[in-house]
């Protein structure tokens, strides 16, 4: 699934040989959406066909899935697994975990971790730790500045050669404009995309909630949306002048989506990501002060949700990432102006989306999946396919489930979701991720030929 450079590691279990029948299909990229079966042999899609056209071979699991949508399994251009430092909140074993329960067959970490990935040594370790205990590729983009305190740059092409995926100071901007422009220059010999937390610290301040009129009346000190959009077209435009690739992570505001959508009219090589709870959530939520609601960005008005879920459905927005960010229950169980920024949301996304967005008639179910699909696209991952001959990256999913986020645990180790005790409509069954079968729901039972 990945381009030669992009480097994907997991702990591989046995290739799959499963025939899944009766499933509704949909694939955006091939214009498949009707109903069939899939033959998956050693690992790989062998054969789509009509509904009881396929014959299985003898051993290989039968997977009824009648009433059930078959689509390629999800990737996520953002996730925190907080390894190295803080295995106690996750760790890449329950992290990936989490990912195989929400549909995903592939997951980017953070490098923002305890120490930062800034070295080498380093990330070969994650890499070797992925290898041993992930349940799904898992690549590792490694720090743009060391340390990420945002002067000196890393060795980027040592970190490249070692596979790091991309480059991110994420949970922090790259405040000086002439680091970024250094960081563009050396990304030509790196190869690699940078990805950026677009935000002024001199405009967010202290603050803890978007600002606008639900924040003046709470007494919460506001982040105006500004903070991000402004550094968003700072480096747009930088990028543009070096001829470099940036991806932009989390959009949050509607002024954001607009320097992104100049930025590319202009001939830019930009990215965007946005996430579940930017897509589905607004600052009114923020009025029950419960901290499970705090993010940085945080949740913005009706009218940059809006926006987001334009921007998204038009492409302005190529992908979801859900900046999956973990936290002890305790940190969590503070004040809201003391909590620590930052919600879960592997296990969630599917289902929050199709929710509100398509159920709700914001977005169509092949758009999701197409962008579900696409957070590798930018960092040289060729998306998830049904196509006979791919890798067997696909996750059966009951659009019909209906369920309340929580009440049965969470794979993750933390359960700091935003969607925590909402009820939620479209269950992941089922995931193949890198050929092998890497999430199983407990009721979900197959047969075997």
């Amino acid at each position: 699934m990945s381009a030669p450079d992009a480097a994907l590691d997991h702990a591989a279990g046995p290739p799959a040989d499963a025939l899944v029948t009766g499933a509704r299909l949909i694939d955006p990229r091939l214009g498949l959406d009707r109903l069939g079966d899939v033959l998956i042999r050693s690992g790989r899609v062998a054969e789509v066909g009509e509904s009881g056209a396929l014959e299985s071979p003898p051993g290989a699991e039968l997977v009824d899935a009648a009433g059930l949508i078959a689509v390629p399994a999800f990737v996520d251009p953002h996730v925190h697994l907080r390894t190295p430092g803080l295995e106690h909140v996750e760790d890449v074993d329950s992290g990936t975990r989490a990912a195989a329960a929400g549909g995903f067959c592939a997951v980017l970490a953070m490098p923002n971790t305890q120490p930062v990935v800034d070295s080498a040594p380093l990330l070969r370790s994650l890499r070797e730790l992925a290898r041993q205990t992930a349940h799904v590729p898992t690549g590792f983009l490694a720090a743009i500045t060391q340390g990420q305190r945002g002067d000196a740059l890393t060795e980027m092409g040592e970190l490249a050669d070692s596979g790091a995926v991309a480059f991110s100071d994420d949970g922090l901007p790259v405040q000086r404009a002439g680091v970024l422009r250094l960081a563009l220059q050396y990304q030509r010999l790196a190869g690699r995309v940078l990805a950026l937390h677009e935000e002024d610290p001199s405009l967010s301040g202290a603050g803890v909630m978007h600002e606008g009129a639900v924040s003046a009346q709470l007494g919460l000190t506001g982040i105006p949306s500004i903070s991000e959009s402004t550094t968003i077209a700072r480096d747009a435009a930088i990028a543009g002048y070096e001829g470099g690739r940036l991806h932009f992570q989390h959009l949050s505001a509607l002024e954001s989506v607009v320097a992104v959508e100049q930025g590319k009219a202009a001939g830019i090589a930009l990215s965007a990501e946005v996430s579940p709870h930017h897509l589905t959530l607004t600052d009114e939520d923020v009025r029950s002060l419960d901290t499970n609601l705090k993010m940085n960005p945080p949740l913005r008005s009706r009218r940059d949700r809006r926006a987001l879920v334009d921007g998204l459905r038009s492409g302005t927005i190529d992908c979801v990432a859900t900046d999956h960010a973990p936290h002890a229950g305790e940190e969590k169980e503070q004040p809201f102006e003391v909590a620590p920024m930052g919600v879960t949301g592997l296990e969630t996304a599917f289902a929050a989306l199709h929710t509100e967005l398509v159920l709700g008639g914001l977005l169509d179910l092949g758009v999701l999946v197409e962008r579900m699909t696409a957070g590798g696209a930018a960092f040289g991952i060729v998306a998830p396919s049904l196509a006979a001959g791919s890798q067997a990256n696909l996750c059966l999913i009951d659009s019909g489930a209906e369920w309340i986020v929580g009440e049965a645990g969470y794979e993750s180790r933390s359960a700091n979701s935003c969607f925590a005790g909402r009820r939620l409509t479209g269950r992941v069954r089922m995931t193949i991720a890198g050929g092998s079968i890497a999430y199983r729901e407990r009721t979900f039972a197959v047969g075997v030929v």
